[in-house]
């Protein structure tokens, strides 16, 4: 069995602000958001900020002797998992949306929540805003693969339904991930579809096909499914619907084939372990908002602690490395732009 190498996040630097935690986001808050907030700051050294309703946050931070270790921004209101993004954006004393506003102010480096996707993007966007040319953000999520290393695969859910220049943006963005964060010098980029040959899906991806060979890119061409784990490229491309299923898929799908493997004994149960945890959610923590003027981390949903910590020491690292901070966002924006370009 090929060994399957880690995503390694880029290092911290020590200046970085807080990172703002929604204490009341997913199905799980603010128990395991709060328990998630302790792990960060005593395992991993990560500062963070609880936004949420008081007297509950508190009262988490009692039952683990933490009331002294991280502050609380009292929010009054929750937006449920269930609300759709347009609506949680008018939602202003929510926890989203005041965590949002602390890291545009400033007093937070990176924002954090396991809410609802887009509930999270519309909040930001509204908040700390897209970057200069940005049409609309998208989620960048680090697979392994069986050569080693990982492919980014973006959009993972953000914008479901993009138009070809939103595709064209994705790969732009995505690549300067891939630079960032997988230190690819010059990352391939594949368009995801139904076929590998030129021409091959549906209109979106045939229209995005046009405009991401016209980038200043290594441009590969189409993909198909079974290359998302294979390396085959950096950085997989696709609209936020696909990407989100393509993702759970592969969560999915690995545990079976493991837990199959597992039960016919042809495998070490501690390296199959192993090969589990690198596609857990858990090990990733959740995904990379790019095309936003700060950095924002959304996390699984039903994230226990665990991933909650691990979503914290993400945002935390991303937003203080030189490469993907707020300043080098904006400048990767400035090149996402031309693909607007090309269909003005």
């Amino acid at each position: 069995m090929t060994a399957v190498q880690p995503v390694v996040p880029p290092a911290v630097q020590p200046a970085v602000q807080p990172v703002v935690l929604d204490a009341m986001g997913g199905d799980h808050g603010p128990a395991e958001t709060v328990a998630g907030a302790v792990t960060a700051l005593r395992a991993h050294h990560v500062p963070v900020i609880l936004v949420g309703d008081e007297p509950q946050v508190s009262g988490e931070l009692r039952r683990h002797g933490a009331t002294a270790e991280i502050p609380v921004v009292h929010a009054d209101d929750a937006v449920p998992m269930a609300e759709r993004g347009a609506a949680a954006a008018t939602r202003a004393t929510s926890s989203l949306a005041i965590g949002c506003r602390l890291v545009s102010s400033g007093e937070g480096g990176a924002f954090v929540s396991a809410g609802s996707t887009g509930a999270v993007v519309a909040c930001a966007v509204r908040a700390i805003g897209r970057s200069g040319g940005v049409l609309r953000p998208a989620l960048a999520v680090a697979l392994p693969s069986l050569r080693g290393g990982a492919s980014v695969l973006v959009d993972a859910g953000a914008t479901a339904d993009p138009s070809p220049a939103m595709m064209a943006q994705f790969a732009l963005l995505g690549a300067g991930y891939a630079r960032a964060v997988l230190g690819r010098a010059e990352p391939v980029v594949g368009l995801l579809s139904i076929g590998s040959e030129p021409g091959k899906g549906n209109r979106l991806s045939c229209q995005a096909e046009e405009l991401l060979a016209a980038l200043p890119l290594r441009f590969h061409g189409n993909i198909e499914g079974h290359d998302v784990l294979s390396g085959a490229v950096d950085v997989i491309v696709t609209d936020g619907f696909t990407g989100n299923v393509v993702l759970k898929n592969v969560e999915g799908c690995v545990q079976t084939a493991l837990a199959m493997v597992a039960e016919a004994g042809i495998a070490s149960p501690l390296r199959l372990a192993e090969v589990a945890r690198r596609y857990d959610p858990q090990t990733h923590g959740g995904a990379a908002l790019l095309g936003l003027r700060g950095t924002v981390v959304v996390a699984h949903g039903s994230s226990p602690a665990a991933t909650i910590a691990r979503a914290c020491e993400m945002a935390y690292a991303l937003a203080g490395h030189p490469a993907t901070g707020m300043a080098a966002t904006a400048a990767t924006a400035v090149t996402a732009a031309t693909a607007a370009e090309l269909v003005t």
